[in-house]
């Protein structure tokens, strides 16, 4: 995937948002059946997050969307259920490159030659709300939903009203097992479903899918009963004995007790015909009575199933073929400019409502100037618009590039303050130089500046934040210590008690002496991240030093114009170990980029300003590394691959407390790497060099002995 963040500060700061978006939209979809976006949308954001998580796997974090399956029913007025067996979830395949890819990494895992055959069954993957029915002595003792794949909601009574779902299993049936399957609602039961809903002032539904859970999550079984519900089994969970040694034979007598299977399932043992029957059920999609949203291949030999096992989240003998995203025309109306919390100035396009996959569809990203030229878009265009491979739709055609209608102008001030806007040398982003003062900015600045990863004030969120710039309470980072002043006018506002506006106030109090990290990480300057600003400390010690270094660096630059001018990288190189020397540091993540950030930042005076006005409410600790004597001490330590029972954040701090220091690269002076799962070139390259590598609980010995 393109894009991909430039600096682990950035890859950790999106994977952060991202694991909390994923984990949100798992709990609309999974636990109160009220998704806000798309299966496609949800796709692109899973294929991101792992994107970064492959380019950078030394961040991925403890709580990866990769590690959970559905979500938690916390909260929901059914009785919690825990699964004997858990509900895993699958992994997705995009392209016949993807099918291919599976299909050799179970041959590679199975040691399999080429000639041996390999089958597997296919079958639409449907649309509905995961089902495990449980049987014990051949009856019916209860049904609940996935949940979190661990524990789901007993719904036994609703599932009973379901006509597809036997309460007894026959004679020939073992005496324990639980089938799972998906419960849905036909398009056509849906549509009628909706007409009496309106007909009645009651709620709409926002397609199958939703109305098919919220029937079988009632309270009362008699409104499950009144709805046209489904049932159509495609595995099982717990169980005494099966019947058979294949997928198949299991799925066939499952069939035989009286459950509906997908008239699509079928096995294959050549992988060209298995593709033909996802096109085949890809063309017939639209007339299917029930929406799916792709075909799922699975390992047929149940033997192989076992020895495959699972990831965290998924079976390795398994994979959801995904259909491809829809595609539709409409017409572009208009192309605004938006304005981000690092200034960067990303136009989106105002689209005529098109419904695209199920979802109306009124805005799409045209992700910068460059974008917009290659296009050839303008107002009045007529375009072809597809919701996949970013989390928002995208134009992939201009239709109407060849019509005379002048070309679209990207502006050259911002549109929210009339600051210059202008784009880094190699970079097609263009900023904003407003910094603080850019309304657009401002706010989302504020936010930044009290979230987690910053000053993390408790209480004060998103909607605070916009209230009390809404009221001109607010303004810069140091209004925000200034709040107590506007006590009073706070417990005037609708929804403030005394309490909570005590508890917010003593929650500010208790910042006025911030992690210097933090806080210049909470100022939002480009190319500065939580590690970043870590890296700066540790060379500088105290923050209030950091302006008058920065300027130091804006003086050079403009004082050796020259330099720009110079070939081969040299003055990239040189400018790199000046940054480095007057900001007194050596790490190599710091160099022109975050230098030249800093020099513009602290050189615009409304920036300097706002920084005094801070300091003025807050009295930062200075930065101190603790170290200890260890057999690291006055060692450079790399760290590669993913670590798994600790961030790179925390190992690289683990190493500075034992006196070494924590490099990004090997190099010839590299004295250790530590590695652990998926490390690549680095590993190679300190094999090459002759330097120790051990992997991660080498180092926690390390540590250990440490004291």
């Amino acid at each position: 995937m393109s894009n991909l963040p430039e600096s682990e500060a950035e890859a950790a700061n999106e994977l952060m948002r991202l694991a909390k978006e994923i984990a949100k939209h798992n709990r609309l979809y999974h636990a109160e059946d009220a998704p806000e976006i798309s299966d496609a949308d949800y796709d692109a954001l899973v294929k991101r997050n792992n994107a970064i998580e492959a380019a950078f796997p030394n961040l991925v974090r403890p709580d990866s969307p990769n590690a959970q399956v559905g979500a938690a029913v916390a909260g929901s007025p059914l009785s919690k259920v825990r699964h004997e067996v858990r509900l895993y979830s699958l992994d997705n395949g995009f392209s016949d490159e993807d099918i291919a890819d599976f299909v050799a990494r179970v041959r590679r895992f199975l040691s399999l030659s080429e000639d041996e055959p390999l089958c597997l069954t296919a079958e639409d993957k449907i649309d509905g709300l995961s089902l495990s029915i449980r049987y014990e002595d051949r009856k019916l003792v209860r049904a609940a939903t996935r949940g979190d794949g661990q524990v789901g909601e007993d719904v036994t009574p609703n599932a009973l009203t379901i006509a597809d779902i036997p309460q007894a299993l026959p004679d020939d049936a073992p005496e324990l097992f639980e089938v799972r399957g998906e419960v849905y609602m036909s398009k056509a039961a849906f549509a009628d479903l909706n007409a009496a809903q309106e007909a009645a002032g009651e709620k709409i539904f926002a397609n199958p899918r939703n109305a098919a859970a919220g029937s079988l999550r009632q309270k009362d079984a008699r409104v499950t009963e009144a709805r046209p519900l489904r049932f159509l089994a495609h595995g099982w969970g717990d169980h005494s004995a099966v019947s058979g040694d294949t997928q198949t034979d299991v799925m066939r007598a499952i069939e035989g007790w009286g459950f509906p299977l997908s008239d699509h399932l079928k096995r294959f043992d050549d992988v060209s015909e298995l593709l033909e029957h996802y096109r085949s059920i890809e063309a017939q999609r639209a007339d299917m009575p029930y929406d799916i949203d792709g075909v799922v291949y699975k390992v047929d030999r149940l033997d192989w199933q076992q020895r495959l096992g699972f990831v965290a989240k998924a079976p390795r003998w398994a994979i959801a073929h995904k259909f491809p995203a829809e595609k539709a025309e409409t017409t572009l109306e208009a192309i605004d400019i938006q304005v981000g919390r690092t200034g960067k100035l990303t136009p989106v396009g105002r689209l005529m409502p098109v419904t695209v996959g199920g979802v109306v569809v009124s805005n799409v990203t045209l992700h910068n100037r460059d974008e917009i030229e290659r296009l050839g878009v303008r107002p009045g265009d007529r375009v072809r618009i597809q919701r996949a491979g970013d989390v928002i739709p995208q134009v992939v055609e201009n239709l109407t590039r060849n019509e005379d209608r002048p070309a679209f102008h990207f502006p050259e001030t911002c549109p929210e303050c009339g600051s210059e806007a202008v784009a880094e040398e190699g970079e097609v982003d263009v900023r904003c130089t407003g910094g603080l003062i850019c309304p657009a900015q401002r706010y989302q600045r504020l936010i930044h500046f009290v979230s987690r990863g910053a000053l993390d004030i408790d209480g004060l969120g998103e909607k605070s934040i916009a209230e009390f710039l809404d009221a001109g309470l607010i303004h810069s980072p140091a209004d925000i210590f200034r709040l107590r002043k506007h006590r009073d006018d706070i417990l005037a506002r609708e929804g403030w008690q005394e309490k909570s506006v005590d508890n917010l106030l003593a929650a500010i109090e208790a910042k006025r002496k911030p992690d210097a990290a933090r806080l210049l990480f909470g100022l939002g300057i480009r190319h500065v991240g939580s590690v970043t600003a870590r890296d700066l400390l540790k060379g500088l010690g105290k923050l209030e030093r950091l302006p008058g270094k920065a300027l130091e660096i804006y003086d050079y630059r403009e004082a050796n114009p020259q330099m720009e001018a110079e070939s081969d990288g040299k003055f990239k190189s040189r400018m790199d170990e000046k940054v480095k020397s007057i900001l007194e540091v050596q790490t190599d993540g710091i160099g022109v980029a975050v230098g030249f950030a800093l020099a513009d930042f602290f050189h615009e005076k409304h920036n300097r300003e706002a920084w005094d006005d801070l300091m003025g409410e807050v009295d930062p600790e200075p930065f101190v590394v603790e170290t200890r004597e260890s057999e690291v001490a006055g060692k450079t330590v790399v760290f590669t691959g993913k670590l798994e029972t600790m961030s790179r954040d925390e190992a690289k701090a683990q190493a500075e407390r034992l006196g070494a220091k924590a490099a990004g690269s090997v190099s010839a002076k590299t004295d250790l790497l530590v590695a652990g799962p998926g490390a690549g070139s680095k590993m190679k390259k300190a094999q090459e060099l002759g330097i120790e590598v051990i992997d991660e609980a080498g180092w926690a010995a390390i540590v250990e002995r440490a004291g």
